[in-house]
C-alpha cells in the first residue's frame, strides 16, 4: 500500500439557530451564531497544516433541509480552500440535509465530490505522482429519514487498496439520535473494509479497531446535551495499511456542565464565591475559547429553602452581568478575541436539598418515613414508575393543549403504543416531589 493521510469529520450542522436565545445579549448571540462557521474554517486550516491528502464529511454539513444561503457559500468557500491546496474532499448528506432540500446552485470546485443518493458510489481516490490509493464508497440520504439499512449496500473492494465506507447512520441504535439508516456493528466489521467514516452520532466513538468503525462526533457543540471537546480525527495510513487517529480540538465556543454542591455554604456570599470558582474552573478547561456553562446546584444544605423562591434567578441574573461587563472591558482593552475568554452562564439549576438525614428518615414511622420509602422503591423500578407518573398525569397528558405542550418539548412519548410520561422526566419529577414533601413536611414531623 501506499502511505496516505485524511481528516474524518462529520456533523457540521452550519448556521445552526442555536435554539433558546432570547434572553441572550447580542454579543453574545453572535458569538453563539458564528461558532459552526469558525468550527468549519479550523477544520479547513486543519487540512491544509497538516498536508491531508483528502477529507471526509459524513453528514449533516448544514443544519436543516432548507440550507441558509449563507452556509451554502461557507462551505463552498471551505472546500475552495481545500481545492486550491491540492486536498479532496468527498462528501455524504444526512437527515438534516438530504439532498431533497433547498439547494444553491453553485459550481463546486474539481477533486470535490458530492455522493448522490440511491445506490452506493465507489470512487478511487488517485495522488499525483503517488497513484490508487484508496477506494471511497458513500451514500446520500435522498430524504430527512431514511429507515433502510444503507450499510447492507457496500461492498468489499479489491485487495491492495484501503477501503473506506463513508455514512451517516445509527450503528446497533444509539438512544440519543434518531434511528436512521440503522446498522449493526457486526455488519460493518463483516463489509471487508478498513475504515468505516461514519457520521450522525455527536458523541466521540470509536466503535472498533479492526476493522476501525469512527465517529468523531460533531465539529461544534450547540446545546448543554454536547458538552466538551469536539472536533475531528486525523487518520494515518501506512505502507502495511496500518492505521493511527488522533482527534484534534475544532469547536470555537465550548459547552461544559458543572455541579456546586450547597452542603458546605453557609451564608449566601460563600455560594456566590462557589459559583465563582466554577466558572473559573470552566474557563480554565475551554482551554483558551468562549465556553457556555450549566451550573447545577446539588447538595443538602441551610441555603436550600431561599434557592426555591426567586434568589437563584437573582444571582445567575448577577453572576451574567458581572461576567459579560469584565469580558467586554477585556475585550476591549486587549483586542477582539486577546482578553480572557467569556464563560457565559446558560442556566443555574437548583437540586438541592433541606438539610436533613434523609436515610434516618427512610427508616422512621410516621407519614413522611412511608411516602419517601415509596419514592424510593418508585425510583428503583422504572416500569413501576412510569405507570404510576402516567397515572397521576393522565389528566394533564389527555389535556389537547398540555399534553401537545409535553410532547412537542420531548417531556412525554408520543407513540402509538406506550404514549406517556418519559421514564427521565417522571424520576426528576420524583426527585422533586420527595424534597417538596422534606421541605414542607419534615417540620409537622419534627414538631409532633
Amino acid at each position: 500500500m501506499i502511505p496516505f493521510r485524511f481528516i474524518h469529520a462529520a456533523d457540521l450542522h452550519l448556521d445552526s439557530p442555536f435554539a433558546g436565545l432570547s434572553g441572550v445579549p447580542e454579543a453574545v448571540r453572535q458569538l453563539l451564531r458564528g461558532s459552526t462557521f469558525a468550527a468549519l474554517d479550523s477544520l479547513t486550516e486543519l487540512a491544509i497544516r497538516e498536508k491531508a491528502d483528502f477529507v471526509l464529511i459524513a453528514g449533516d454539513v448544514y443544519d436543516s433541509a432548507d440550507r441558509s444561503l449563507r452556509a451554502q457559500l461557507r462551505f463552498h468557500n471551505a472546500m475552495k480552500r481545500l481545492a486550491e491546496n491540492g486536498i479532496s474532499a468527498f462528501v455524504v448528506h444526512g437527515n438534516h440535509d438530504p439532498l431533497d432540500g433547498r439547494e444553491a446552485k453553485l459550481g463546486w470546485p474539481s477533486g470535490i465530490h458530492m455522493f448522490k443518493p440511491g445506490e452506493v458510489e465507489r470512487v478511487p481516490v488517485v495522488l499525483e505522482g503517488r497513484g490508487h490509493v484508496a477506494d471511497i464508497q458513500g451514500i446520500s440520504y435522498p430524504t430527512a429519514a431514511v429507515q433502510e439499512n444503507y450499510a447492507q449496500r457496500f461492498g468489499a473492494g479489491a485487495g491492495g487498496v484501503y477501503q473506506i465506507g463513508l455514512l451517516h447512520a445509527n450503528v446497533d441504535g444509539s438512544p440519543e439520535h434518531a434511528d436512521y439508516a440503522p446498522c449493526s456493528l457486526k455488519e460493518l466489521a463483516a463489509a471487508g473494509l478498513d475504515y468505516w467514516a461514519l457520521g450522525h452520532v455527536h458523541t466521540r466513538r470509536v466503535l472498533s479497531e479492526k476493522p476501525w468503525v469512527v465517529y468523531p462526533g460533531n465539529i461544534q457543540g450547540r446545546s448543554v446535551r454536547e458538552t466538551g471537546a469536539k472536533g475531528c480525527y486525523v487518520v494515518e495510513v501506512d505502507g502495511s495499511g496500518a492505521t493511527e487517529l488522533q482527534f484534534r480540538v475544532l469547536d470555537a465556543v465550548r459547552w461544559l456542565a458543572r455541579e456546586v454542591s450547597i452542603a458546605d455554604c453557609s451564608t449566601e456570599q460563600e455560594l456566590k464565591e462557589a459559583l465563582e470558582r466554577a466558572m473559573e474552573e470552566a474557563r480554565m478547561e475551554a482551554e483558551g475559547r468562549p465556553s457556555v456553562l450549566r451550573l447545577v446546584l446539588t447538595g443538602r444544605g441551610r441555603l436550600h429553602g431561599k434557592l426555591q423562591g426567586g434568589y437563584a434567578r437573582d444571582l445567575a441574573e448577577e453572576l451574567r452581568r458581572a461576567e459579560l461587563e469584565r469580558w467586554e472591558l477585556t475585550e476591549e482593552e486587549s483586542g477582539a478575541g486577546e482578553g480572557m475568554p467569556l464563560v457565559w452562564l446558560e442556566k443555574l439549576t437548583v437540586r438541592t436539598g433541606v438539610a436533613a438525614d434523609r436515610e434516618a428518615l427512610l427508616q422512621s414511622e410516621g407519614f413522611l418515613g412511608e411516602l419517601l420509602r415509596l419514592a424510593a422503591d418508585l425510583e428503583n423500578e422504572p416500569e413501576a414508575l412510569h405507570d404510576f407518573a402516567g397515572e397521576c398525569l393522565e389528566p394533564l397528558l389527555g389535556h389537547h393543549r398540555a399534553g401537545a405542550l409535553l410532547r412537542k418539548t420531548g417531556l412525554a412519548a408520543d407513540g402509538t403504543a406506550v404514549p406517556g410520561i418519559k421514564t427521565e422526566f417522571a424520576s426528576e419529577l420524583l426527585k422533586q416531589a420527595s424534597e417538596w414533601l422534606l421541605d414542607h413536611l419534615l417540620d409537622e414531623e419534627e414538631g409532633a
